[in-house]
């Protein structure tokens, strides 16, 4: 029995092991693929240019268009999310508890975060037919809200679940109303738990494409406008890799190390930021 329980053990230990070198091979393998086909090509001017005319034949620019346009459509999107997601975070732990309304508002969250992007810019981009809006930032905006409304409305309801139930039952003792303890207790014991939810919506609302690519267009200027095209990064990788042209191909990975770093960035600045919020947290 000994020997079965060590070698089950032993078993479990190296399954464990593999998964950690599947996991870490694959983000080293994604990263030095990058830096290896996109490194060479990435160069200031790259940083600092939109396009100009020749741009995908190999001539000179750059995807500044594509970079303001990424972190415009990725702010508007969880920015408007994030005003959407709050009340209804909110609702279901202070007002809905274990209700069946709040099960279904669950079960609803947890079925749109698993629908394909394609199919919110599909859903975004009948809505801008039926009302007359072209392919815009706003149009981007709207269907990347969509995408990342059920990533942070169940993120905040975990969050909030983490909360021991007796600060609640103490803010309700002293005289202090559901929005109030909502407002001024729970907010501030989740802050850690809703940024990472923000961040990790912003993370995946920057890196989508295919919800955008109806929804946003694609241009080569700056964006200056809600009701105009910009360009964004997943669809300037796309395009870039369609070319004939290996020096455009070569500027496709460039796009995205660039896009991977910004993304990296937000993961490292999340858990920063968790960590240094943490000690508002009552355990």
């Amino acid at each position: 029995m000994k020997r079965l329980r060590r070698l089950e053990e032993y078993l479990f230990r190296f399954l464990m092991g593999l998964s950690l070198v599947i996991v870490l091979g694959s983000l080293m393998l994604i990263l030095g693929t990058m830096l290896w086909r996109g490194l060479p090509s990435l160069s200031l001017a790259m940083l600092t240019q939109v396009p100009k005319g020749g741009y995908y034949l190999g001539e000179e620019g750059g995807i500044l268009n594509a970079i303001v346009g990424s972190l415009c459509l990725a702010g508007g999107a969880t920015l408007l999310a994030l005003l959407l997601s709050l009340p209804v975070a909110i609702y279901l732990h202070t007002y809905a508890g274990c209700s069946r309304a709040a099960h279904l508002v669950r079960l609803a969250m947890d079925v749109l975060w698993g629908i394909p992007s394609i199919v919110y810019g599909a859903f975004a981009f009948t809505i801008m037919l039926w009302i007359g809006l072209r392919a815009s930032l706003l149009g981007g905006i709207i269907a990347l809200a969509c995408l990342e409304l059920p990533i942070i409305v169940r993120g905040m309801d975990e969050a909030f679940r983490l909360i021991p139930s007796a600060l609640s039952e103490a803010s309700y003792a002293l005289g202090a109303t559901r929005f109030e303890t909502a407002t001024r207790i729970l907010l501030r014991q989740a802050t850690a738990g809703l940024l990472t939810a923000v961040l990790l919506a912003f993370g995946r609302g920057i890196g989508d494409a295919a919800s955008v690519l109806f929804t946003a267009g694609y241009t080569d200027r700056l964006p200056d406008s809600l009701l105009r095209p910009v360009a964004s990064l997943p669809l300037a990788v796309f395009f870039q890799l369609g070319t004939p042209f290996p020096a455009v191909q070569q500027r496709a990975y460039a796009a995205g190390l660039v896009l991977t770093v910004i993304v990296l960035t937000l993961s490292v600045v999340a858990r920063w930021l968790s960590r240094r919020l943490m000690h508002h947290v009552v355990r």
